[in-house]
C-alpha cells in the first residue's frame, strides 16, 4: 500500500495533481495499481491532516517517533499548561491490576451501581500513602492537580469518604484482605508457611480518651512512648518475604495477650494449609500458645529469660555445644522435662555479647560514681552540721538515692539494704553476665531444626519493619478520622499501600525510597495547539525502564490523552 499521483492537463495549459491511496495487485500474471481512496487535489490537500494520520497509523503499529508527535497531533504554536509526576503512580496502578486488587474489590463490592468510580477513588487514596501522603482532604486536591493518576480525572472529599465507608463495610470480615493476599499469593507463589504477629500502637492528638464499653480510642500500654494520649492497637501478618497477610484493629486499651485467638480464628477461614506462626515474648503466655496448636498449627515464640520462670531458667542452665548459623549466630536445643511437648532454643551473638558487656560495664562505672558522690555529699553534709551543731538532714541524699533507683538501666543493678542505703548488686550482675547475647526460643514444631527456629524467629523483624514503615514512609500518623469505621479504613489503605511498596520493593530488588525518586522524574505534560490538546509522557531513564520491566509493568505510551479542538 503506498501513495501515488496523478496529473491531469487543462485547456490552458495548467497541470492539476492528484493523490490517491493504491495498492499493487497481480491480475493474470501482470502487476495492476488498485486505487483504494481518492484524497483530491495535491494543492487542496490537508497536509496537517495527513500528519496526523501517519502518526496515528505508527502508533498502531507500535512504531511511534515521539519527537514529532505533539507537533502533528496538537498543532502548531504550542504552549506547556501543565506538568504532573507520573511514574510512580503509573507503576502503583500497575501493580494494583496485576496483583487484581481492582478484581478483588469489585468482587466484594457486588453489583451495586456507583454515581463515582470507587475503585480508582480507593486507589489514588492508596498511592498518596506511598508517595506523598496527605489527609483525605488534601488527597482529593493532590489527585486532581498535583499528580497524573491513571483513569482518574478529578475526586472530592466527599468521594474519597464515601469510598473509605464503601471499603470497611466490605472488609467487616476481612472479604478485601482475603481476596486480595490470595490473588497476590497465587501471582507471587508465596510460600505461607511461617507467619509473621506483631503489634504497635498510635495515638491521636486529644485531649481525653473516648468515653463507653465501645470507646476505640483509649488509653493503653503506649508503644510510641505517649501514654499520655488515646491510641487504637494495630496487629499486623506478614509472611517470611515481608509480604503483609492482614491487619487487625483494636480499642487502646487492648492488652497483646488477649488478641491472638482472635488473630488465629480469623486466619483459619483462609485455609492456609499447615502454618507455624512466629510471635515475640509479649504474646507468649500458656494459654496463648496452647491455643495456635489448635486445628494442627504450630508456633515459635522468644520467651521472656529474667521473670523467675522455673522452666526458662532450667532451659538457660543446660549444658551443650552450640552449633554456628551465621558469623553472628550460635544456637542449641535443650530439653526441659517438665514441657515433652515443647522444646528449647538457647541462641548466642557473640557481637551482641560484646555489647551487652561494654553498655553495663559503663553503667557500673556510672553507678559507681553517682552512688561514691551521694557518699561523699552525705559526709559533707554532717560535717557541717555537727560543725554547727544542729542535726544533719538527708532528705536530698535520699531523693537523690531513690532517682538512682528508680532509673530505668541503672536500677537494675542496685539493691537496697536494710538501713535503706544502695549497694551494687553483684549477684546480679553476674546473673546478667551468663545472659549476654543470648535469647531463648520455644516450638511446638518437632520437625523444624534448631537453625530453621532461630533463623526464623530474626524474620519477625520484618513484622517490624512493616511497622516502621507504615510510620515513617506511609505516615500512617497523625490520622485524620474520630470515627472508628473511618479509622480502621485508613488503616486498611495504609495496608493496601504496604503491599504495593513490598511488591515493588521485592521485584526491584531496591528501596521504595529509590524507586519513587527515579519514577517522580517521569512527568505528563500537557501541551496545547491549534488542533487541541494531548498529554504527552517524558522519556523514560534506563534506571526507569530498569524498575518497570523488573516489576513485569509496561512503560506508559508516550501520549496518553488526545483532545481535539
Amino acid at each position: 500500500m503506498y501513495l501515488r499521483t496523478t496529473q491531469r492537463r487543462n485547456t490552458d495549459g495548467s497541470v492539476v495533481r492528484y493523490v490517491q491511496v493504491a495498492h499493487n495487485r497481480r491480475v493474470d500474471g501482470v502487476t495492476q495499481a488498485e486505487v483504494l481512496l481518492n484524497l483530491g487535489r495535491e494543492d487542496r490537500l490537508d497536509g496537517d491532516g495527513l500528519r496526523r494520520l501517519v502518526g496515528s497509523i505508527n502508533r498502531y503499529l507500535g512504531e511511534t517517533d515521539g519527537d514529532d508527535d505533539a507537533v502533528e497531533l496538537a498543532g502548531d504554536a504550542l504552549t506547556v499548561i501543565e506538568s504532573r509526576p507520573a511514574g510512580t503512580a503509573w507503576l502503583l496502578d500497575g501493580l494494583w491490576r496485576q496483583l487484581g486488587v481492582d478484581t478483588a474489590l469489585a468482587k466484594v463490592l457486588g453489583g451495586r451501581r456507583f454515581t463515582t468510580d470507587v475503585e480508582r477513588v480507593l486507589f489514588a487514596m492508596v498511592a498518596n500513602r506511598a508517595i506523598d501522603p496527605l489527609s483525605k482532604l488534601a488527597t482529593a486536591e493532590w489527585a486532581c492537580n498535583d499528580v497524573a493518576v491513571p483513569g482518574l480525572l478529578s475526586m472530592d472529599e466527599d468521594q474519597a469518604y464515601r469510598a473509605m465507608d464503601l471499603l470497611v463495610a466490605a472488609d467487616a470480615q476481612a472479604e478485601v484482605q482475603e481476596a486480595v493476599f490470595f490473588a497476590v499469593a497465587d501471582l507471587l507463589n508465596l510460600e505461607v508457611d511461617l507467619l509473621f504477629f506483631d503489634t504497635t500502637s498510635t495515638y491521636f492528638e486529644r485531649d481525653t480518651e473516648e468515653e463507653g464499653d465501645d470507646g476505640f480510642r483509649r488509653y493503653g500500654h503506649s508503644k510510641d512512648h505517649r501514654p499520655d494520649l488515646p491510641q487504637i492497637v494495630i496487629g499486623l501478618a506478614v509472611t517470611r518475604e515481608g509480604i503483609p497477610v492482614r491487619v487487625w484493629c483494636w480499642p487502646g486499651n487492648t492488652n497483646d495477650q488477649t488478641v491472638l485467638p482472635e488473630v488465629k480464628d480469623g486466619l483459619r477461614g483462609w485455609r492456609l494449609g499447615r502454618v507455624v506462626t512466629v510471635v515475640d515474648r509479649g504474646f507468649s503466655s500458656d494459654a496463648n500458645l496452647d491455643y495456635l496448636r489448635r486445628a494442627g498449627g504450630h508456633w515459635i515464640a522468644g520467651e521472656r529469660m529474667r521473670d523467675g520462670s522455673t522452666d526458662a531458667l532450667e532451659a538457660l542452665s543446660r549444658q551443650g555445644r552450640y552449633q554456628t548459623v551465621r558469623d553472628n549466630l550460635r544456637v542449641k536445643e535443650v530439653r526441659v522435662e517438665s514441657t515433652p511437648d515443647r522444646r528449647w532454643i538457647v541462641c548466642h551473638n557473640p557481637t551482641e555479647a560484646e555489647r551487652d558487656k561494654t553498655q553495663r560495664d559503663a553503667a557500673i562505672v556510672r553507678l559507681e560514681a553517682e552512688l561514691g558522690a551521694i557518699r561523699s555529699a552525705r559526709a559533707r553534709d554532717a560535717a557541717k552540721a555537727n560543725k554547727a551543731k544542729r542535726k544533719p538532714s538527708d532528705e536530698p541524699h535520699r531523693k537523690a538515692e531513690c532517682a538512682l533507683r528508680d532509673h530505668k538501666t541503672l536500677g537494675r543493678y542496685l539493691r537496697q539494704t536494710a538501713t535503706g542505703r544502695l549497694q551494687i548488686d553483684r549477684a546480679k550482675i553476674r546473673a546478667e553476665e551468663r545472659l549476654d547475647g543470648k535469647y531463648l526460643l520455644s516450638t511446638s514444631d518437632p520437625h523444624l531444626s534448631a537453625e530453621d527456629v532461630a533463623l526464623g524467629y530474626k524474620n519477625l523483624l520484618e513484622a517490624e519493619r512493616g511497622f516502621r514503615d507504615l510510620k515513617s514512609t506511609l505516615e500512617l500518623r497523625p490520622v485524620f478520622h474520630r470515627l472508628e469505621p473511618r479509622i480502621r479504613a485508613h488503616v486498611l489503605l495504609c495496608w493496601l499501600a504496604l503491599l504495593l511498596v513490598r511488591v515493588a520493593e521485592r521485584r526491584a530488588d531496591t528501596t521504595w525510597r529509590r524507586i519513587a525518586i527515579e519514577l517522580g522524574r517521569v512527568h505528563a505534560v500537557t501541551l496545547q495547539g491549534s488542533a487541541g490538546t494531548i498529554v504527552q509522557t517524558t522519556p523514560l531513564s534506563t534506571t526507569a525502564e530498569g524498575i518497570l520491566d523488573a516489576c513485569g509493568v509496561d512503560p506508559p505510551p508516550r501520549i496518553t490523552a488526545i483532545n481535539p479542538a
